[in-house]
């Protein structure tokens, strides 16, 4: 069995290890250091950490200010008020004057679990996506994560990262992983079906692989962790060889990866295309677990919905 861990976990701990490598770097969280793994930062580095409060607005612009004086802030909170509360500022105070300002959003998707219908943010990707020149990342397990908040203190500009509340299994153990922004990652090989996945939903994925493997179907399985700029290349060559889509992802079908991948290949190579993900509907209270299983985004719901996919 796999190690699992939470990459808010890993986001807080990447932190911590970039710290000596990048001096300019500070963290400013909305009092939910605990919660976001902030807090990690603000015991190893208390001078380099801001607590702004209960005011995602109010720490949006002092981010702004701190990257116009050569700072590279990352500011903290859950998904659902780093990218929903907090639009106008990220869109206005950051991604209008292109400002080195890096969101580190927690808590995404339906995987927050008990906290409900409201604190679960399935459309940030959307949100984020809409805003010029923000690049958008989201991470599937914590060796990704932490190669993710790296790469991202290494790029110049704004980048919105998405991280999760629930533990998830690490599978990029390989000696020649390698996290490049804009790159897709081909971890399955197939002829019969592509199944791009990002997030919590590529372990998933990998699993539906598996039960249709058994099934003599031999799907192809790409990571994309990053949703913008999109690996355009990767997705239309997989396309090209299996003429079916499927796109997985713990966030809304609209505006989200599948979004995105139907606008690559609407344009160079269209093909059937199947987006799972939350259907245009709210989120409700109860375990991570038993909500992937009741949207059916875990290995056996996105199984069964391609099963039927292919079928037609």
């Amino acid at each position: 069995m796999a190690d699992k861990i939470a990459t808010r976990d890993s986001y807080g701990n990447a932190l911590v290890a970039c710290a000596e490598d990048f001096p300019n770097l500070v963290v400013l969280d909305a009092d939910l250091a605990g919660a976001t793994k902030t807090g990690t930062f603000k015991k190893a580095y208390p001078e380099r950490h801001i607590d702004c409060g209960i005011a995602e607005c109010n720490m949006t612009g002092i981010a702004a200010g701190l990257a116009t004086c050569g700072k590279i802030p990352f500011i903290s909170s859950f998904a659902m008020f780093a990218a929903g509360r907090n639009f106008e500022q990220v869109r206005n105070s950051i991604g209008y004057p292109n400002l080195n300002v890096k969101i580190g959003a927690t808590h995404a998707g339906i995987t927050v679990g008990e906290d409900g219908a409201t604190h679960q943010c399935n459309e940030d990707i959307a949100l984020m996506r809409t805003i010029p020149g923000m690049t958008v990342i989201v991470p599937s397990d914590d060796v990704e994560a932490r190669a993710a908040v790296r790469a991202a203190l290494e790029m110049e500009g704004p980048v919105y990262l998405r991280f999760g509340r629930a533990a998830v299994p690490v599978f990029n153990t390989n000696d020649d992983y390698k996290f490049e922004i804009g790159k897709g990652v081909l971890l399955r090989e197939g002829t019969d079906v592509t199944i791009v996945a990002t997030g919590i939903c590529v372990d998933s994925a990998l699993q539906a692989a598996e039960m249709l493997a058994a099934d003599g179907v031999s799907a192809e399985v790409i990571n994309i962790h990053t949703i913008k700029p999109l690996d355009e290349e990767m997705v239309i060559a997989s396309a090209k060889k299996t003429g079916k889509v499927v796109t997985v992802e713990e966030h809304s079908i609209i505006g989200g990866l599948g979004s995105a991948v139907c606008d690559a290949l609407c344009a160079k190579n269209p093909v059937p295309v199947k987006k799972l993900g939350m259907q245009d509907i709210f989120g409700e209270s109860g375990s991570a677990s038993a909500l992937l299983e009741k949207y059916k985004l875990d290995g056996k719901g996105v199984y069964a919905d391609i099963k039927e996919f292919l079928g037609k």
